[in-house]
């Protein structure tokens, strides 16, 4: 008996292992998130991929005879034999140049579909109907990653008349290829080869961070994680994509408490939109807003003279000037004001939007609001 609890015992022991983080990802409060929504691990990102290349089967919608749209042209015939007379430049109006982009998924493999995104490079006037030529699409080095080709998918309109006239519907420049590239080259992260896996978080800030860390340490029960600074946080990995692989899964389901938000008020000064979140406070103080309105209405009469008087007929002036004084009644925040209160008070006394910055940039001023003011 007892060497068959020997052998026992080591298995009941990876088991502990293996439910333990998921009992504790389970015992969670309501309102947490998972580690997933907050960042993403180091190297695990999308890379951009841009092509030239050219569109043809237009109809009269091309570049017609812009020089960069011929040398196109002139390269993609040469890959079939054919070369085109010297000094002959052919009126490309059924072809346009055009630019190709996609992204390139994290570990993306060779054979997988992208989509991609074309749009004319020159003078074309719709890429309606036409379909893409075969077109390398590279990445930041410069190596080849993906092939795109295909019909186009052009959501826009564009109908020119013979006067020259135009009417255009969405943007008939530009078009889509769902499934138009196949990728070529598998792009290496280093996930599985780096000392320590890293997780950036989206919004740096130092209380979450520690408490991601905090979180993956309670789950995995040990201190394999460690925040590094305000965004980054460190794990301690074994070597090995499978095993790496495993415990990425298992961090991004873990669920913390982020921190709260810091306190703004943001203001877009163009078109008066004034946002507060809940973390605003406004310490004692009394507000009072009043709006003085000066009118000043000009009438002038013609004054004939009297009959036999020889005298002339003048143009007289009359003015009236009056001034109308809105007033507002005082509004005293108490300390420790909520974002209803600012919103119940800040209508009482009927202030507009440009008006409510004005209200707000004082309190800041006065040092009754701690809060960051942001102005777009």
């Amino acid at each position: 008996m007892e060497t068959g609890t020997a052998m026992i015992r080591p298995v009941l022991i990876r088991m502990l292992r293996l439910i333990l983080p998921i009992l504790a990802v389970l015992a969670v409060p309501a309102h947490a998130e998972r580690i997933k929504d907050l960042g993403t691990f180091q190297g695990v990102r999308p890379n951009q991929l841009t092509g030239y290349g050219i569109v043809v089967g237009l109809a009269g919608t091309g570049d017609d005879s812009i020089q960069y749209a011929t040398e196109g042209m002139k390269g993609v015939v040469s890959r079939f034999g054919l070369t085109l007379p010297q000094g002959v430049n052919p009126a490309l109006k059924n072809a346009a140049a055009v630019l190709v982009t996609a992204d390139l998924p994290a570990f993306a493999k060779p054979g997988q579909r992208l989509d991609v995104t074309v749009s004319a490079l020159g003078k074309a006037k719709s890429l309606r109907g036409g379909t893409l030529i075969m077109t390398p699409l590279r990445g930041a080095d410069n190596e080849i990653y993906g092939m795109a080709q295909g019909n186009l998918a052009v959501g826009g309109l564009g109908v020119t008349g013979a006067d020259g006239s135009q009417v255009s519907v969405n943007v008939p420049s530009a078009g889509r290829i769902p499934g138009g590239a196949t990728v070529e080259r598998a792009v290496a992260t280093g996930f599985d080869t780096a000392p320590t896996l890293t997780f950036n978080l989206a919004e740096a800030d130092l209380t979450t961070a520690l408490r991601v860390a905090d979180g993956i340490n309670h789950a995995f029960g040990d201190r394999r994680a460690r925040a590094t600074d305000a965004v980054s946080v460190a794990i301690d990995a074994t070597p090995g994509a499978e095993d790496r692989i495993m415990m990425m899964g298992m961090i991004e389901n873990i669920e913390v408490s982020p921190a709260d938000a810091p306190a703004k008020v943001i203001v877009n000064a163009r078109t008066g939109t004034v946002v507060i979140n809940g973390a605003v406070k406004i310490h004692p103080a009394a507000v009072a807003h009043g709006k003085l309105t000066v009118s000043v209405n000009e009438s002038p009469r013609i004054s004939q003279p009297a009959p036999f008087s020889q005298g002339q007929t003048a143009l007289e002036q009359s003015s009236s000037i009056s001034i109308d004084e809105q007033k507002k009644p005082m509004i005293n925040f108490k300390g420790g004001a909520s974002l209803a209160d600012i919103v119940k008070a800040v209508n009482a006394i009927g202030a507009s939007p440009a008006d409510m910055v004005a209200i707000l940039e004082a309190l800041k001023q006065a040092g009754a609001m701690k809060a960051e003011l942001v102005v777009l």
